[in-house]
Order: structure tokens, then C-alpha cells, then sequence
């Protein structure tokens, strides 16, 4: 069951590789980089496991032995500051109109290390754990269904905005339990704030994210307030519930933490859902056989996450001085982990370029790992088992129209648009 692998048209690669300096340049802003970024991955890999990438300013790992290991070794973290100040590390003064983003993000549970980490992933776990997941699946069901009404008749549509976006979107605001109706708004703030992790980014960019982040903080710290008289089953009455006996959750954290949830859980799933189909759709293979069954379900859409990972790439501070890899690293240093070349590292996955859902299943870094390991994974799962098959099912048929372009924004891989008919 095994497609073919896939191939780089030109033979070249919009890189220039210095593997004497183990120097590399790439322009992530560069359509031929993102719209196919594997066969730069594995140039590079070719000459070597680590590289000085240029434009970012930092040491990348590739293969899935060292992402996995660098996630799960305590020298690395996703913040400093608590361990060294400003000063120390030689970082200018965050400018002024700049803070309320940077503080607000500073919060969040991606960015803390213990014990902040483990005292906010105590409380917002309690959201995630199986059984409170699994009841999702039916609300899931009906949502995607209402969807496909609304535009089945036309027999022709782009599925990022009428499909792969709108689900994930309201299943994270039935989690937080804000209303359905502010989805839209909050979706825009959320593609706002975005901006701030792009590389050369506009001075409108930056004023737009840093107004989205006033915007949706004070619609937050508004609907915290109703919360707190006014609970339910959700996870801002949960974090609410945790502040109120004594677990120390602040209301920035509150805050921040909603804002988080709703970024990541939405993004991220938007992404696999979308690639998702896209792989399969290319494949040529038979939907019916590869979302006919729970397993073959189960396979496919970890095969389709592995293969075209929605976060292509994180990072970590270098929490003290150390040699690794044969790569001196400073305190304060950022390492890059490429979760887009470790997933088809070749030392892990046969053929690791090919989309084969029956290859043998081994973990992958799509999620994550160690203590950040992806709270989320399993509702973006139950997301992908419910939606992915249902489009199959509910439109016979089902064929692009055009050639899929993934957006300009590298750390997420996900599609500007995924124009198909039936």
C-alpha cells in the first residue's frame, strides 16, 4: 500500500550548503523552500545531522533520535529567564508597545518550564484526560455533517475555510466554553497574533498582532469574570475552579492559557486535517480501503501526520553551557528541532519519504515530546477520525481541482487553500 515517494521536479534545492562549517542558508520565505521543504531536509542530512541555519541565527537538529532526545534532556527548556536575566544573556529591553504580547505569551504552558510548567499542566490536563475527549465525538460528528450540508449541492469548494477550519475552531471553543458565536472574532485575533512568529515581519503586522492581543485579552478577562459567577463543564470554569482553591492559577495565566488553547489546539489541527486529505487525494489510493476501517483509520491519519507534520519546526534554550553533537552551545542559545526532517529520518522510517499507512507503526515527532508533549494530541486525533473519513463518505468522488499551495508561514505547514470537487 505504499505510494510512490515523492520526487523534487528540478533536482536542485533553493539551499546553499557549506558542510565544511556545517552552514547553511535558507530563506524560509522562499515559495520553493516551504511549498516542498523535503528535499532541503534531506540534503542536507546527507552531509550532516546539524547545521548553523543562517537566516535564524541558530544550530538545527534533523534526525528523530536527537529531536527526541534534545525534548526530553533538561540542559534544554522553552524558557531561560528563570535561570538567567536580560542582562546576562545580552538581550536589549523588550520595547514597550512590544510587552503586552511578549507577557501575555510569557504565561502560556508552552513557554514555562517546572514547576510553573507542571503546576498549569496539572490543572488544564484534567480537560484532556480520555473519557472527557471521547465525549466530544458526537458533537465532533454533527458539526462536520452540518458543514457538508451547507455545501454539498455546490459540487465544488475550498475546504481550508468551509471544512478544515470552522471544526476545529468550535470544537477548542466548546473546550474553553466561550461562545460559539465569538469563534469568528477570535479566529481573526488568533491569525493576528500569528504574525509575531514570522520572520520578517511588517511593522503592520506587529501592530496588528499586538492589537489582536488587547482585543482578545479584554474579551477574556470579560468572559472569566461571567465564569466565576456563572460555571459550567468547561475548562475555564476548571481553571477557575483551580485559581479559586489555592492552585495558584493567576488570571494572566487564565488568560494566557485560554489564548494558548485556542492558537495551538485550532492551528495545528486545521493543518493535519487539511494535509491529511491533500496526501490522500495525491495518493491515487482508495479512500474506502484507507478510512474503511478503525484501524486503517488510526494508520492512515498517523501516517498522513508524520509525513506532513502541521509544526515543522521548534526550539529550545540552551539552559547551560554544553558540548552536543560535537556542537558547543552557550546558555541562552536557541536550538532548532526540524519535526519535518525527523520524521522521515531515514534511521527511523523505510522509505520514510512515502506515504505508506500499512508500514509498521513507530512514534513520531508531530507531537511533541517529554514534558511538552502535546496536551492536545488526542482530541486533534478524534478530530482527524471523525472529519477525514466523512468527507470521503459524504462526497463520492472527491478530487482536487487545482494544485494545493501550502501559506507562507513555516513553523506551521498547512495549506493556503484545498480547492476540490465531486
Amino acid at each position: 500500500m505504499q505510494e510512490a515517494t515523492e520526487a523534487n521536479a528540478t533536482g536542485s534545492i533553493p539551499a546553499r550548503i557549506d558542510a565544511a562549517s556545517g552552514r547553511v542558508s535558507i530563506n524560509p520565505r522562499d515559495p520553493a523552500f516551504f511549498q516542498d521543504p523535503y528535499p532541503v531536509y534531506e540534503a542536507i542530512r546527507a552531509e550532516m545531522p546539524a547545521f548553523f541555519w543562517e537566516e535564524f541565527r541558530n544550530w538545527n537538529f534533523l534526525d528523530l533520535e536527537d529531536v527526541n532526545a534534545i525534548t526530553r534532556d533538561r540542559r534544554f527548556g522553552r524558557e531561560i529567564l528563570h535561570v538567567a536575566s536580560r542582562e546576562e544573556l545580552g538581550w536589549q529591553p523588550v520595547p514597550e508597545p512590544l510587552k503586552p504580547f511578549y507577557e501575555m505569551d510569557a504565561l502560556s504552558i508552552f513557554q514555562r518550564e517546572p514547576p510553573n510548567h507542571t503546576r498549569l499542566r496539572t490543572v488544564m490536563a484534567r480537560a484532556f484526560v480520555p473519557r472527557q475527549i471521547e465525549k466530544m465525538r458526537g458533537r465532533i460528528h454533527a458539526m462536520a455533517n452540518a458543514l457538508i450540508d451547507g455545501f454539498e449541492a455546490k459540487r465544488e469548494v475550498d475546504l481550508v475555510p468551509a471544512y478544515t477550519t470552522p471544526v476545529p475552531a468550535f470544537v477548542i471553543a466548546e473546550l474553553l466554553g466561550v461562545p460559539q458565536s465569538s469563534v469568528p472574532e477570535m479566529l481573526d485575533w488568533s491569525h493576528r497574533m500569528a504574525g509575531m512568529y514570522q520572520l520578517g515581519r511588517t511593522p503592520e503586522m506587529v501592530a496588528a498582532a499586538i492589537a489582536a492581543t488587547h482585543e482578545f485579552t479584554a474579551f477574556l478577562i470579560d468572559y472569566i469574570a461571567y465564569r466565576r459567577s456563572n460555571p459550567s463543564d468547561d475548562l475555564i470554569s476548571t481553571m477557575i475552579a483551580a485559581s479559586d482553591t489555592g492552585e495558584t492559577l493567576s488570571e494572566p495565566e487564565l488568560v494566557s492559557n485560554c489564548i494558548f488553547i485556542l492558537n495551538a489546539g485550532h492551528e495545528t489541527t486545521v493543518h493535519a486535517t487539511g494535509n491529511g486529505i491533500k496526501r490522500i487525494l495525491e495518493s491515487g489510493m482508495d479512500a474506502e480501503i484507507l478510512l474503511g476501517s478503525p484501524e486503517m483509520i488510526e494508520a492512515t491519519i498517523d501516517e498522513c501526520i508524520r509525513l506532513h507534520p502541521p509544526v515543522h519546526i521548534t526550539d529550545r534554550y540552551v539552559l547551560e553551557d554544553l558540548d552536543y553533537r560535537g556542537v558547543a552551545l552557550k546558555k541562552g542559545h536557541r536550538v532548532g528541532l526540524v519535526i519535518g526532517a525527523a520524521n522521515r529520518d531515514p534511521a527511523r522510517f523505510a522509505n520514510g519519504q512515502s506515504f505508506d499507512p500499512s508500514r509498521p507503526r513507530q512514534p513520531h515527532a508531530s507531537f511533541g515530546g517529554g514534558i511538552h508533549f502535546c496536551l492536545g494530541g488526542a482530541l486533534a486525533r478524534l478530530e482527524m477520525e471523525v472529519t477525514m473519513p466523512m468527507i470521503f463518505r459524504r462526497l463520492p468522488g472527491l478530487h482536487l481541482v487545482d494544485t494545493p499551495r501550502y501559506s507562507d508561514t513555516y513553523r506551521f505547514h498547512g495549506l493556503d487553500s484545498l480547492n476540490v470537487a465531486w
